[in-house]
């Protein structure tokens, strides 16, 4: 067992097999959900589940938040005084949600007023990615914290510190644009394809290795062909990732415009129902532009 006693609260889609492997590389882990059922086969690894935020962090000198977003963590973790409270003092606490950046930045202040480490280190590659511990994951704080948790972080996939606190979520947000518009413009290029006659499944084939071809080509493509969009990232919250990304732009006096069509995009997608589909599901939007039928069989 490694010294380090982990308080990981938020045990959903992406937690739960993120706290599993933990657990197998030797950590003792103390987990909290707000559905307490989704932390429950934790306890079959070794788990302890408990009842509340604060029980899950009694002692624990690392805690993991890894929770749907910043007002969540905040409520959750910097709001309820006694999770704070009860870490151990000193401890180290790792924001692993997307937040904003100025979250990320404000948790870290409030983190050292009360004498403890921060890191903001979101996570790339999706639930398969947390399965396989083969995460890419984004930090920001300092050098020091990072180096101390980089073990417990390599448990779950790759770390790599971007810059001090705040730069992890910043990296996350360039991910997210980048996923995004690749999405989007893979649903127009397979959709293109099939209207002049050819096999999208095959374009994905002959395109392999060549410049355009890409993890989201290989995978959302073939899940944009296949039809099968339960949800690995929620369409909704892709939309989230591209509005604070839009924010935390216009805040530096940028303007980008492939996100903002993009961004439009999604949001036209969760508008018609589809927010809770995979986000490779925006091939569905596309068709509905073109006024298509939604799925390639109705055409």
């Amino acid at each position: 067992m490694k010294h380090e006693v982990i308080a990981f609260l938020g045990t959903g889609l992406m937690g739960e097999p993120m706290a599993r492997n933990l657990l197998a590389a030797g950590y003792g882990v103390r987990a909290w959900n707000r559905s307490k059922e989704k932390a429950c086969a934790l306890a079959e690894k070794g788990a302890v589940v408990c009842d509340t935020a604060a029980d899950a962090a009694q002692g624990a000198n690392v805690l993991i938040c890894m929770l749907s977003d910043g007002p969540t963590c905040d409520a959750v973790v910097f709001n309820d005084k006694t999770v704070l409270a009860a870490l151990t003092p000193g401890a180290t606490v790792i924001v692993m949600s997307s937040i904003p950046v100025e979250t990320a930045v404000e948790q870290s202040r409030m983190s050292a007023e009360r004498g403890f480490r921060y890191l903001d280190a979101p996570v790339s590659g999706g639930q398969q990615g947390a399965i396989d511990a083969t995460l890419a994951i984004m930090a920001g704080g300092e050098l020091d914290t990072f180096e101390a948790a980089r073990d417990l972080l390599g448990a779950m996939g790759r770390p790599v510190r971007v810059g001090p606190a705040g730069t992890g979520q910043q990296t996350k947000l360039a991910n997210q644009l980048i996923v995004a518009n690749t999405i989007a413009a893979v649903a127009e290029a397979l959709l293109f394809a099939e209207r002049g006659g050819a096999d999208p499944a095959k374009v994905i084939e002959a395109l392999a290795g060549g410049f355009a071809d890409s993890p989201i080509l290989r995978m959302h493509g073939r899940r944009m062909t296949d039809e099968t969009f339960a949800p690995g990232g929620a369409a909704k919250y892709q939309l989230k990732d591209t509005r604070t990304a839009l924010a935390r732009a216009r805040s530096l006096g940028l303007e980008l415009p492939v996100a903002h069509v993009v961004d439009a995009l999604f949001a036209s997608m969760v508008d018609h129902g589809d927010g809770d589909l995979d986000h490779s599901a925006l091939i569905r939007e596309i068709r509905r532009e073109n006024n298509l039928p939604v799925s390639r069989k109705d055409s």
